[in-house]
């Protein structure tokens, strides 16, 4: 009995020594301290995530990096029109020579020319500056494929900000309610921290009259150590929930919440079993994701089946130059260009055959997580049925543990029932009281995750 009392112990003292860790933490110098508890119901709570979460926020920016991509693969289909200029100097020019007598030898005249002419055709130093529209044509399949994968991805980006959401305010609920039920059971452990010591302090009376042996004393103070244990346990509890809760809610995280019990919105309106597949497999984020992706690989394999089609572009070219030979300044060049690769080793083949691996990939995936959402909704629903009659015995137990308390009352004012006895009773009411907000706060959060297999957000 000695070691389990020094191990007992050595466990308080550990949970003491991190609460008051916690709580100098708190207050160094730096650290930002709340002068009152921030009054918080659950819709709020929600809501100020959604608002504040820093993972969203990330989110939101992947949608926005998509949208400009996607726009970046739309000016594609427009024509573009780009200026090039150029300052050359060369070091020699090719000119024309005439010799003397090239056009004849009068008697008259002489040699026409009298002697060797040289023409120097252009200047060593030539400027040329050219403003150039070009507009694709074939490309136009290639552009319309790049196009919609990154429609795809955009309605990707967006598909995840709704997971997100959904995921967050999941959380937000699970931290909420585990935070209420902490504190309730913080409450319960106070009532049994309090029992226990009045039933030792009745020990250890009936020992010092011989009504009792030592080892009952023992035992009744080995309670006590286990009820002050459980209380250290629970304030350990809600630091660590309201430092999660605080951080998912994008607050400072000395922040000190006070949450409303009553206004929790543990209630949520749930369908009929088929309604709730239905809607599941209309709305649940994966199966869209799912598509998305399908419709996204039936792009790849557009587009791997149009670099077959020659590139044609049509162009037109306004140019001017100076110190070019036989230009003149200023002249306009129109026409189209084609390109064809005649070999490539085989690359086209065999992205064509990469790009038909993943469109069969993609609708393989939609098939499987159409039938994994099936399977969730059905496993979620099933779940909340189980919860709900958690809800009705726990809802039993917390009557008779409230009547057996007062009960108890009564007996102690009748001196019928020792003081042990009755508080006692009470923190075992209390106890299921936490039981009973526990039960249903659960179910609650089975009905929440039941909405978000729907691709509800679970407000």
């Amino acid at each position: 009995m000695r070691r389990l009392t020094i191990s007992r112990t050595a466990y308080k003292a550990y949970l003491l020594a991190c609460v008051c860790a916690g709580m100098m933490a708190a207050s160094m110098p730096g650290a930002a301290q709340s002068t009152s508890p921030v009054p918080l119901t659950l819709p709020q709570a929600i809501d100020l995530a959604l608002r504040q979460n820093r993972s969203l926020k990330l989110v939101q920016l992947s949608i926005t990096e998509s949208e400009s991509k996607r726009d970046v693969a739309r000016s594609a289909y427009l024509p573009h029109i780009k200026n090039e200029s150029n300052v050359l100097h060369v070091t020699e020019l090719a000119g024309v020579e005439i010799p003397a007598g090239a056009f004849g030898v009068p008697s008259a005249t002489g040699p026409i020319p009298s002697k060797s002419l040289f023409i120097d055709q252009g200047s060593l130093t030539s400027y040329t500056s050219g403003t150039q529209l070009t507009q694709p044509f074939t490309q136009m399949f290639k552009i319309h494929e790049a196009t919609r994968a990154a429609t795809s991805d955009v309605n990707l980006a967006k598909i995840q900000l709704t997971q997100a959401e959904d995921e967050v305010a999941l959380k937000v609920r699970q931290l909420y309610f585990g935070l209420l039920i902490a504190q309730l059971k913080l409450e319960a452990a106070k009532d049994e921290v309090s029992a226990s010591e009045v039933k030792n302090q009745e020990s250890a009376d009936a020992v010092a009259k011989g009504r009792a042996l030592d080892v009952a004393a023992l035992e009744s103070h080995a309670a006590v150590l286990d009820a002050e244990q459980a209380e250290l346990t629970e304030r350990l509890q809600i630091r660590d929930l309201t430092l999660s809760l605080n951080d998912l809610l994008g607050l400072p995280l000395t922040s000190q919440l006070e949450l409303n019990p009553d206004a929790s919105g543990t209630d949520l309106s749930i369908p009929t079993r088929e309604e709730c597949v239905r809607i599941a497999h209309e709305e649940s984020p994966a199966i869209r994701s799912a598509e998305e992706e399908l419709l996204k690989a039936k792009a790849g394999f557009g587009a791997a089946k149009d670099a077959y089609i020659p590139d044609i572009t049509g162009l037109a070219r306004y140019s001017y130059q100076s110190g070019v030979p036989l230009l003149v300044h200023n002249f306009g060049t129109f026409g189209f260009n084609l390109s064809y690769d005649l070999f490539d080793g085989g690359s086209r083949h065999a992205e064509l055959k990469g790009a038909r691996t993943v469109l069969s990939q993609a609708q393989i995936n939609l098939d499987k997580v159409d039938e994994e959402v099936t399977v969730e909704a059905e496993s979620a629903y099933d779940k909340v049925e189980q919860l709900q009659s958690m809800v009705h015995v726990a809802e039993e137990a917390q009557a008779v543990r409230a009547e057996a308390a007062r009960l108890a009352d009564r007996q102690f004012e009748q001196d019928a029932a020792l003081a042990s006895t009755r508080s006692e009773a009470h923190a075992k009411a209390a106890s299921a009281r936490a039981s009973l907000l526990e039960a249903q706060l659960g179910l609650s959060l089975a009905q929440a995750e039941l909405k978000r297999v729907m691709g509800q957000i679970p407000r």
